[in-house]
């Protein structure tokens, strides 16, 4: 039954339910979202879209996980990467000259 739960009907290759979810909850007081300018749903948004770039920025998560993780598409997460002063790729100075030569040399 490798592959499968007995409840879901689906399990990932190591054996979890890709389906199960976690929830992080983060405590505040009101001056907070006051000093924003935010509702609490735009801080909730605000501040899980910086944990997934900060993430991504770290090469902890892939563009596309961190993408999912802030409810985005991949695009319009890599696109709005700018905005909190980040870079598209988070490619480090090493593995940015390895690809470059990669392209120049084949």
């Amino acid at each position: 039954m490798r592959g499968r739960t007995r409840q879901h009907g689906i399990r990932s290759m190591d054996g979890r339910d890709p389906r199960m979810r976690h929830k992080l909850t983060i405590e505040y007081e009101v001056d907070i979202l006051l000093g924003l300018g935010l509702s609490p749903d735009q801080f909730s948004d605000e501040a899980t879209f910086l944990l997934a770039a900060k993430l991504y920025e770290l090469g902890r998560l892939t563009s596309g996980q961190a993408a999912r993780l802030c409810g985005k598409s991949r695009v319009a997460f890599l696109l709005s990467l700018e905005r909190a002063g980040m870079a598209m790729s988070n490619l480090r100075p090493e593995d940015a000259e390895a690809e470059l030569s990669f392209a120049r040399d084949g």
